[in-house]
């Protein structure tokens, strides 16, 4: 990761709570959880992200997804997560990890759709600063994951990039043109 991707301190104070929480003991594609958010936290920053969002990517796993559900952290401890990387970019991470994912995809990328909680069951309507950080997290997540294991590419490539197109408009240029050139020969 490089010094200038988010803010050294918080970036530091991160990675050794997910060392601290067992990230770098936990398989996952392409090597351990650890590597998989720092590559996540890398794309963002590759494609410009903002500090706040990077910092989320690095995170965006600690409670648990609903594609990945162990989590590092419970929920009651999310103000310590907020100390360690700002409350915007643990907002984020909270978003990512308690997306209903079959319930909220289908109509994401509209302004006014309702987004699932998957932890409370209730729904909200996220802004457009959210979705669109939501979305870009998503793509980096599931492109990282592409990339890394050609059976995942093969399997879910065509759906991952039918979701991202019907997220265009959420997701910056690199991000598009990034989906587009790993996921586009699993669509062929």
């Amino acid at each position: 990761m490089s010094a200038s991707s988010a803010p050294p301190a918080a970036l530091t104070r991160a990675v050794a709570l997910l060392r601290t929480l067992g990230a770098a003991e936990i398989a996952h594609p392409g090597g351990t959880l650890l590597a998989h958010l720092q590559r996540v936290h890398d794309q963002l920053a590759a494609w410009g992200a903002r500090p706040a969002l990077r910092l989320a990517g690095l995170c965006h796993a600690c409670y648990g997804t609903d594609g990945f559900p162990a989590a590092l952290l419970p929920l009651d401890r999310r103000t310590e997560l907020a100390a360690l990387i700002g409350t915007e970019a643990e907002a984020i991470v909270y978003l990512y990890a308690s997306c209903d994912r079959k319930a909220t995809y289908p109509a994401l990328a509209n302004p006014e759709a309702a987004f699932h909680d998957r932890f409370t069951g209730g729904t909200r309507v996220p802004g457009l600063t959210l979705r669109r950080d939501f979305a870009e997290l998503s793509a980096a997540n599931e492109l990282d994951l592409a990339r890394i294991d050609p059976s995942f590419r093969e399997q879910w490539g065509s759906a991952l990039l039918a979701l991202f197109t019907r997220l265009r408009p959420l997701l910056s240029r690199p991000a598009r043109l990034t989906c587009h050139t790993v996921l586009a020969t699993a669509a062929r």
